[in-house]
């Protein structure tokens, strides 16, 4: 920008002066590799990295209800591991077994 021209017949203006800047920046100008501070409080770090989960819970054993075919009183059995099995009903004037493929 052009300085303005002083006034005719009138006192000639100070220049003025520059305003200082300030660096607001706060970062270090070079990172020294003497540099060996290790922070030993607070969260721990570990190379791979570690992922929190849920604790697992423990596995009840998954039961099913079957209702007998001859009383009709229901049955609480575990789960069978196998495709064939047999229940035999647990009401003892009953006592009927049911066959499943």
């Amino acid at each position: 920008m052009a300085t303005k021209r002083p006034p005719r017949g009138g006192k000639a203006q100070r220049p003025r002066k520059k305003k200082r800047r300030m660096r607001l920046s706060l970062r270090q100008n070079k990172i020294k590799k003497t540099d060996d501070y290790t922070d030993s409080l607070g969260w721990s770090k570990s190379s791979p990295g570690r992922v929190l989960e849920d604790a697992p819970k423990p596995t009840e054993p998954e039961t099913l209800t079957i209702q007998c075919e001859m009383c009709g009183c229901r049955l609480k059995i575990p789960k069978p591991k196998k495709q064939r099995y047999t229940v035999s009903c647990s009401y003892p004037e009953c006592n009927h077994v049911m066959k499943f493929d």
